[in-house]
Protein backbone atom coordinates (compact mmCIF):
# COMPACT_ATOMS: atom_id res chain seq x y z
CA UNK A 1 0.00 0.00 0.00
CA UNK A 2 2.19 2.81 -1.27
CA UNK A 3 1.91 6.06 0.62
CA UNK A 4 0.11 4.65 3.68
CA UNK A 5 1.18 2.78 6.80
CA UNK A 6 -0.15 -0.78 6.53
CA UNK A 7 0.46 -1.45 10.23
CA UNK A 8 -1.65 1.50 11.44
CA UNK A 9 -4.64 0.45 9.33
CA UNK A 10 -4.23 -3.20 10.40
CA UNK A 11 -4.03 -2.22 14.08
CA UNK A 12 -7.16 -0.05 13.83
CA UNK A 13 -9.15 -2.86 12.18
CA UNK A 14 -8.09 -5.36 14.83
CA UNK A 15 -9.12 -2.94 17.57
CA UNK A 16 -12.52 -2.27 16.02
CA UNK A 17 -13.19 -6.00 15.51
CA UNK A 18 -12.29 -6.76 19.12
CA UNK A 19 -14.60 -4.00 20.36
CA UNK A 20 -17.65 -5.29 18.47
CA UNK A 21 -20.23 -7.33 20.39
CA UNK A 22 -20.56 -10.83 18.95
CA UNK A 23 -23.93 -11.60 17.36
CA UNK A 24 -26.53 -13.35 19.49
CA UNK A 25 -27.22 -16.93 18.48
CA UNK A 26 -30.09 -18.84 20.08
CA UNK A 27 -28.56 -22.09 18.82
CA UNK A 28 -25.33 -21.56 20.75
CA UNK A 29 -25.35 -23.22 24.20
CA UNK A 30 -24.84 -20.88 27.14
CA UNK A 31 -21.78 -22.82 28.18
CA UNK A 32 -20.01 -22.33 24.82
CA UNK A 33 -17.05 -19.97 24.91
CA UNK A 34 -15.55 -17.87 22.11
CA UNK A 35 -11.79 -17.93 21.79
CA UNK A 36 -11.59 -14.34 20.46
CA UNK A 37 -12.91 -11.04 21.81
CA UNK A 38 -15.49 -9.30 19.68
CA UNK A 39 -16.20 -10.59 16.19
CA UNK A 40 -14.54 -13.35 14.25
CA UNK A 41 -13.05 -12.41 10.88
CA UNK A 42 -15.71 -14.40 9.11
CA UNK A 43 -18.38 -12.39 10.92
CA UNK A 44 -16.73 -9.13 9.78
CA UNK A 45 -16.70 -10.50 6.23
CA UNK A 46 -20.40 -11.31 6.50
CA UNK A 47 -21.19 -7.80 7.80
CA UNK A 48 -19.18 -5.98 5.15
CA UNK A 49 -19.51 -8.17 2.07
CA UNK A 50 -15.70 -8.43 1.88
CA UNK A 51 -14.10 -11.82 1.45
CA UNK A 52 -12.60 -13.22 4.62
CA UNK A 53 -9.30 -13.80 2.81
CA UNK A 54 -8.97 -10.13 1.80
CA UNK A 55 -10.06 -8.89 5.23
CA UNK A 56 -7.49 -11.16 6.87
CA UNK A 57 -4.75 -9.66 4.69
CA UNK A 58 -5.92 -6.16 5.66
CA UNK A 59 -5.57 -7.03 9.35
CA UNK A 60 -2.14 -8.49 8.69
CA UNK A 61 -0.96 -5.46 6.71
CA UNK A 62 -0.46 -7.52 3.54
CA UNK A 63 -3.42 -6.42 1.37
CA UNK A 64 -3.36 -4.02 -1.59
CA UNK A 65 -4.49 -0.50 -0.89
CA UNK A 66 -8.25 -0.63 -0.13
CA UNK A 67 -10.66 1.19 -2.42
CA UNK A 68 -13.17 3.77 -1.19
CA UNK A 69 -15.87 1.10 -1.62
CA UNK A 70 -14.00 -1.26 0.71
CA UNK A 71 -13.46 1.48 3.28
CA UNK A 72 -17.14 2.46 3.09
CA UNK A 73 -18.16 -1.17 3.65
CA UNK A 74 -15.83 -1.43 6.66
CA UNK A 75 -17.14 1.82 8.15
CA UNK A 76 -20.72 0.60 7.76
CA UNK A 77 -19.99 -2.88 9.10
CA UNK A 78 -18.20 -1.54 12.19
CA UNK A 79 -20.89 1.17 12.69
CA UNK A 80 -18.19 3.83 12.94
CA UNK A 81 -18.93 7.34 14.12
CA UNK A 82 -18.16 10.30 11.86
CA UNK A 83 -14.68 10.92 13.34
CA UNK A 84 -13.90 7.18 13.33
CA UNK A 85 -14.96 6.91 9.68
CA UNK A 86 -12.78 9.86 8.73
CA UNK A 87 -9.84 8.28 10.59
CA UNK A 88 -10.34 4.98 8.76
CA UNK A 89 -10.34 6.68 5.37
CA UNK A 90 -7.15 8.60 6.17
CA UNK A 91 -5.46 5.38 7.32
CA UNK A 92 -6.52 3.83 4.01
CA UNK A 93 -4.94 6.67 2.04
CA UNK A 94 -8.22 8.32 1.04
CA UNK A 95 -9.80 11.67 1.86
CA UNK A 96 -12.70 11.31 4.34
CA UNK A 97 -16.17 11.18 2.75
CA UNK A 98 -18.33 14.29 2.80
CA UNK A 99 -21.41 14.48 4.96
CA UNK A 100 -24.61 13.55 3.10
CA UNK A 101 -26.17 16.73 4.54
CA UNK A 102 -25.48 19.22 7.34
CA UNK A 103 -26.85 18.36 10.77
CA UNK A 104 -30.03 20.22 11.68
CA UNK A 105 -29.39 20.42 15.44
CA UNK A 106 -26.74 22.62 17.08
CA UNK A 107 -24.61 20.95 19.74
CA UNK A 108 -25.82 21.75 23.30
CA UNK A 109 -22.37 22.98 24.29
CA UNK A 110 -22.37 25.45 21.40
CA UNK A 111 -25.80 26.70 22.41
CA UNK A 112 -24.49 27.29 25.94
CA UNK A 113 -21.58 29.24 24.47
CA UNK A 114 -23.99 31.47 22.55
CA UNK A 115 -25.91 32.29 25.71
CA UNK A 116 -22.68 32.82 27.62
CA UNK A 117 -21.62 35.49 25.12
CA UNK A 118 -24.85 37.50 25.46
CA UNK A 119 -23.00 40.22 27.34
CA UNK A 120 -19.98 40.19 25.02
CA UNK A 121 -20.84 39.94 21.33
CA UNK A 122 -23.40 38.86 18.74
CA UNK A 123 -23.01 35.24 17.59
CA UNK A 124 -24.86 33.31 14.88
CA UNK A 125 -24.73 29.68 13.71
CA UNK A 126 -25.45 28.71 10.10
CA UNK A 127 -25.30 25.27 8.52
CA UNK A 128 -23.55 24.28 5.31
CA UNK A 129 -26.68 25.18 3.32
CA UNK A 130 -26.44 28.78 4.66
CA UNK A 131 -29.53 28.33 6.82
CA UNK A 132 -29.61 30.17 10.16
CA UNK A 133 -29.82 27.62 12.99
CA UNK A 134 -29.29 29.77 16.08
CA UNK A 135 -28.27 33.21 17.31
CA UNK A 136 -27.91 34.82 20.68
CA UNK A 137 -29.79 37.88 21.93
CA UNK A 138 -27.28 40.53 20.72
CA UNK A 139 -27.38 38.99 17.22
CA UNK A 140 -31.16 39.03 17.26
CA UNK A 141 -31.06 42.74 18.13
CA UNK A 142 -28.44 43.56 15.50
CA UNK A 143 -29.65 41.53 12.52
CA UNK A 144 -33.04 41.48 10.78
CA UNK A 145 -35.44 38.64 11.67
CA UNK A 146 -35.91 35.65 9.40
CA UNK A 147 -39.24 35.12 7.70
CA UNK A 148 -39.97 31.57 8.83
CA UNK A 149 -43.28 31.54 6.93
CA UNK A 150 -41.50 30.95 3.60
CA UNK A 151 -39.43 27.90 2.67
CA UNK A 152 -36.06 29.65 2.38
CA UNK A 153 -36.72 32.35 4.97
CA UNK A 154 -33.82 31.29 7.20
CA UNK A 155 -31.35 31.10 4.32
CA UNK A 156 -28.65 33.77 4.10
CA UNK A 157 -28.50 33.70 0.29
CA UNK A 158 -32.26 34.00 0.00
CA UNK A 159 -32.31 36.97 2.38
CA UNK A 160 -29.40 38.61 0.58
CA UNK A 161 -30.96 38.50 -2.88
CA UNK A 162 -34.69 38.81 -2.21
CA UNK A 163 -34.78 41.51 0.49
CA UNK A 164 -32.85 44.66 1.35
CA UNK A 165 -32.73 43.89 5.07
CA UNK A 166 -29.08 42.82 5.08
CA UNK A 167 -27.73 44.85 2.17
CA UNK A 168 -29.35 47.97 3.64
CA UNK A 169 -27.28 47.55 6.80
CA UNK A 170 -24.03 47.35 4.82
CA UNK A 171 -24.45 50.33 2.50
CA UNK A 172 -21.46 50.46 0.15
CA UNK A 173 -20.27 47.13 1.54
CA UNK A 174 -23.26 45.33 0.07
CA UNK A 175 -21.42 44.47 -3.16
CA UNK A 176 -18.72 42.51 -1.33
CA UNK A 177 -21.36 40.81 0.79
CA UNK A 178 -23.34 39.69 -2.27
CA UNK A 179 -20.18 38.41 -3.98
CA UNK A 180 -19.29 36.31 -0.94
CA UNK A 181 -22.84 35.04 -0.49
CA UNK A 182 -23.15 33.86 -4.10
CA UNK A 183 -19.75 32.21 -3.76
CA UNK A 184 -20.73 30.44 -0.52
CA UNK A 185 -23.86 29.10 -2.22
CA UNK A 186 -21.68 27.79 -5.06
CA UNK A 187 -19.44 26.05 -2.52
CA UNK A 188 -22.46 24.55 -0.75
CA UNK A 189 -23.74 23.13 -4.04
CA UNK A 190 -20.35 21.64 -4.84
CA UNK A 191 -20.32 19.96 -1.41
CA UNK A 192 -23.91 18.70 -1.69
CA UNK A 193 -24.53 18.50 -5.45
CA UNK A 194 -27.67 16.35 -5.16
CA UNK A 195 -29.28 18.22 -2.27
CA UNK A 196 -32.91 18.94 -3.20
CA UNK A 197 -33.13 21.97 -0.92
CA UNK A 198 -30.08 23.69 -2.40
CA UNK A 199 -31.09 22.88 -5.96
CA UNK A 200 -34.55 24.32 -5.33
CA UNK A 201 -33.00 27.43 -3.74
CA UNK A 202 -30.76 27.94 -6.77
CA UNK A 203 -33.76 27.60 -9.10
CA UNK A 204 -35.80 30.05 -7.02
CA UNK A 205 -33.07 32.70 -6.93
CA UNK A 206 -32.26 32.27 -10.61
CA UNK A 207 -35.91 32.80 -11.50
CA UNK A 208 -36.78 35.59 -9.09
CA UNK A 209 -33.62 37.71 -8.75
CA UNK A 210 -31.82 39.40 -11.68
CA UNK A 211 -29.25 40.59 -9.14
CA UNK A 212 -28.53 37.02 -8.13
CA UNK A 213 -28.14 35.96 -11.76
CA UNK A 214 -25.58 38.71 -12.28
CA UNK A 215 -23.46 37.64 -9.30
CA UNK A 216 -23.90 33.94 -10.00
CA UNK A 217 -22.72 34.23 -13.59
CA UNK A 218 -19.41 35.68 -12.40
CA UNK A 219 -18.50 32.18 -11.20
CA UNK A 220 -16.50 33.46 -8.23
CA UNK A 221 -15.21 31.16 -5.49
CA UNK A 222 -14.22 33.22 -2.46
CA UNK A 223 -12.71 31.94 0.80
CA UNK A 224 -14.30 34.17 3.44
CA UNK A 225 -13.22 33.62 7.04
CA UNK A 226 -12.33 37.06 8.45
CA UNK A 227 -13.74 40.51 7.73
CA UNK A 228 -14.49 43.90 9.18
CA UNK A 229 -18.09 45.05 8.77
CA UNK A 230 -19.29 48.59 9.24
CA UNK A 231 -23.03 48.76 9.63
CA UNK A 232 -25.51 51.59 9.56
CA UNK A 233 -28.07 50.28 12.04
CA UNK A 234 -31.47 51.94 12.49
CA UNK A 235 -31.20 51.66 16.31
CA UNK A 236 -27.49 51.42 17.14
CA UNK A 237 -26.29 53.89 14.53
CA UNK A 238 -22.95 53.29 12.85
CA UNK A 239 -21.24 50.28 14.41
CA UNK A 240 -18.16 48.30 13.45
CA UNK A 241 -17.49 44.60 14.01
CA UNK A 242 -14.56 42.30 13.36
CA UNK A 243 -16.00 39.05 12.03
CA UNK A 244 -14.51 35.59 12.48
CA UNK A 245 -16.07 32.49 10.91
CA UNK A 246 -15.33 29.14 12.57
CA UNK A 247 -16.44 25.68 11.43
CA UNK A 248 -17.68 22.59 13.24
CA UNK A 249 -16.75 20.11 10.46
CA UNK A 250 -18.48 17.11 12.03
CA UNK A 251 -21.88 18.80 11.61
CA UNK A 252 -20.95 21.33 8.93
CA UNK A 253 -22.02 24.22 11.13
CA UNK A 254 -20.48 27.69 10.87
CA UNK A 255 -20.15 29.99 13.88
CA UNK A 256 -19.95 33.71 13.14
CA UNK A 257 -18.49 35.84 15.93
CA UNK A 258 -19.07 39.61 15.85
CA UNK A 259 -16.38 41.31 17.96
CA UNK A 260 -17.43 44.96 18.46
CA UNK A 261 -15.03 47.84 17.96
CA UNK A 262 -15.34 51.04 20.00
CA UNK A 263 -15.48 53.24 16.91
CA UNK A 264 -15.31 52.86 13.13
CA UNK A 265 -11.89 53.39 11.55
CA UNK A 266 -12.65 54.19 7.94
CA UNK A 267 -15.52 55.00 5.62
CA UNK A 268 -18.72 54.26 7.57
CA UNK A 269 -20.55 52.11 5.01
CA UNK A 270 -18.22 49.40 3.76
CA UNK A 271 -17.06 45.89 4.48
CA UNK A 272 -13.44 44.83 4.19
CA UNK A 273 -12.83 41.14 3.63
CA UNK A 274 -9.40 40.23 5.00
CA UNK A 275 -9.30 36.65 3.73
CA UNK A 276 -11.02 36.77 0.35
CA UNK A 277 -9.80 35.85 -3.09
CA UNK A 278 -10.61 38.70 -5.48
Amino acid sequence: MAGIDRSDLAHFLRQRRAAMAPPASPARPRSSRRRVAGLRRQEVADLTGISVEYYTRLEQGRAPRPSREILTALAHGFALTGPERAHLFRLGGESPPDLPAPESVVRPGLMRMLRGLDETMPVTVHDGRLDLLARNEPAAELLPPSDVTVRFGRNLAYQAFTTTALTGLLGDGADQFLRVTASELRTALSRYPHDDYLRALLAELTTSSPTFRDYWERGEVIAWRSATKRLRHPTHGRVTYDIELLQDPERDHWVMLYTPRDAPDGPPDDVRCEDCSP
